[in-house]
């Protein structure tokens, strides 16, 4: 190996130095959320269930030590917030083209792999489109059919304020969705459209007659909805 190849393989590539830090799935993930607007320790669980909680404390601490993040102590009584730094917020066309990567050339993969119901969740109840909603408060109870355990929430949303509950939060509900969590997954990565999913039974959706007519407008789906898959030469 000649001393260029070194150079391009050893400490001294910034690539790799960068890897050191962000090549780890659990990291990614975390970014990702502070860059969807995540700050508190209980809602990383929330969004990331299955990332521990001493794995996720020590990316953390990880970030904080790469001045990546900085951790803003609270007064008494209220929780911590972390946020990006200057290098950190320079990250975030870097994990913006890594997930547009992912839906061009990896989307069949993603759609395959064991999804973890309380993360897809959490990403269907923050992507829902509030402005297709009547004003004042809408519960939608989504039915994982395929589930037999984690197959029932509610969420519940009123203005832009959206919250998602595991456990009956003791709302009527206004509309059902029922589907298999696969079926949700394509309706939401924008495989199948809602009208075209409730034809096909893929997709059950149960109410008064103004939200099921209108669910195109208000349904979740992925911001990357548009990024169409590349053909593999």
């Amino acid at each position: 190996m000649d001393s260029k190849t070194k150079n391009i393989s050893g400490s001294l590539c910034p690539a790799m130095a960068s890897a050191d830090i962000l090549g780890d799935k659990w990291t990614l993930l975390l970014l990702r959320e502070m860059f969807l607007g995540t700050t508190r320790f209980s809602r990383f669980q929330k969004a990331i269930p299955r990332m521990s909680p001493s794995i996720l404390s020590k990316r953390l601490k990880t970030l904080e030590a790469a001045a990546i993040i900085i951790r803003k102590s609270a007064p008494t009584g209220q929780v911590a917030e972390y946020q990006l730094t200057r290098s950190g917020r320079e990250l975030g066309p870097i994990i913006e083209n890594m997930a547009v990567w992912g839906m061009r050339w990896r989307k069949r993969s993603i759609a395959a792999q064991d999804c973890d119901v309380g993360g897809f969740m959490w990403d269907f109840h923050r992507t829902l489109n509030t402005e297709g909603l009547p004003d004042g408060q809408t519960v939608i109870l989504v039915q994982i059919s395929d589930r037999s355990d984690l197959d029932t929430w509610w969420v519940i949303a009123n203005g832009d304020a959206v919250d998602l509950c595991p456990d009956d939060p003791g709302h009527e509900v206004d509309v059902y969705l029922t589907a298999t969590l696969a079926n949700l997954i394509a309706l939401w990565l924008g495989d199948i459209g809602i009208r075209d999913a409730i034809r096909a039974q893929s997709v059950f959706c149960d109410g008064p007659k103004h939200l099921v007519n209108t669910a195109p407008d208000w349904i979740a789906q992925s911001p990357l909805v548009g990024v169409r898959p590349a053909v593999s030469a």
